[in-house]
């Protein structure tokens, strides 16, 4: 019995000493940035937590998306929408001056899609023509509100679209999250809490098809690591200010094991290079530490 005991303490004097050698890695990374740095880890299978900023409401851009996403899948389970029907894109919902791949593929506009496309465009290419239109079926922002409220998701705000976004720098401080929501959001998520196991691992698979943000989440991961993963950004207004640079994912381990994170770089006068590098080197730390 003492010889179990023993080795008991002998591991978890193991665990604390890795962790807190991720903390002093992750606190290496942002020590001198002049940035506020969310971030959230969560293991889903040993219930490994990692906080730090993790409760600070911080603009989410494009990763908003993710939540949309899921809210459409859940009126397609519902029955309210179907992924086969029709979508007429034209002029009224083909908006220049924003990113659109959607757009680009169909210039002309005056064409159904099935609302497959758009939500794969949404989430995989980040299109915000796509999220609009998403937005618009189901009634506005209020209805992805009111379903991630009904799921227990804190920390979690959603009050305006792309389009209202682009018209004022200030309103994406109003679509907000916290790491640790965003981190809990995707636990709930992938156990199926959220949507059907249909629809789980139908967004899932689009997630893992996103080509957006190489250069975050994943760019010092080995290749071909299956990360599901949305990300967000706003660019830098006049003042040379970025006020989002964010990505969330759901990373599988070799061992088949996951684990989701959150890193939401906000209020940063660094270089879209060096914000970008925070969350690579932060998500390095972290496999580091899965893969210890």
């Amino acid at each position: 019995m003492k010889k179990i005991s023993l080795i008991l303490l002998l591991i978890s004097a193991f665990t604390f000493a890795q962790q807190s050698v991720l903390e002093q890695k992750i606190d290496s990374i942002i020590q001198d940035k002049n940035a506020t740095v969310g971030i959230s880890v969560l293991g889903f299978e040993d219930g490994f937590k990692y906080y730090k900023n993790a409760d600070k409401r911080l603009p989410m851009q494009s990763v908003f998306k993710f939540h949309i996403a899921v809210a459409l899948l859940n009126y397609v389970d519902k029955g309210k929408l179907s992924l086969d029907q029709k979508v007429l894109l034209d002029k009224t919902n083909l908006f220049e001056n924003t990113w659109s791949p959607l757009r680009d593929k169909y210039p002309d506009g005056v064409v159904e899609v099935p609302l497959s496309e758009i939500l794969e465009y949404t989430v995989a290419k980040s299109d915000n023509n796509g999220c609009d239109i998403i937005l618009k079926l189901l009634g506005g922002t209020q209805t992805v509100q009111r379903f991630m409220d009904s799921k227990g998701v804190k920390g979690f705000q959603i009050k305006y679209n792309e389009a209202e976004m682009r018209k004022d720098w200030n309103i994406q401080y109003k679509n907000y999250s916290t790491a640790a929501s965003a981190t809990d959001v995707l636990k709930k998520f992938y156990d199926g809490k959220l949507i059907s196991r249909k629809s789980t691992d139908y967004l899932m698979q689009i997630m893992f098809s996103t080509s957006t943000g190489k250069n975050k989440l994943i760019e010092q991961l080995p290749e071909n690591t299956p990360v599901a993963r949305k990300t967000g950004a706003s660019g830098k207004n006049n003042s040379g200010l970025t006020g989002a640079e964010n990505e969330i994912g759901i990373v599988t381990l070799p061992n088949g094991k996951h684990y989701a994170i959150a890193v939401f770089v906000s209020n940063s006068t660094e270089t879209n290079v060096v914000n970008c590098k925070m969350i690579s080197d932060i998500s390095k730390s972290v496999w580091d530490y899965f893969n210890k």
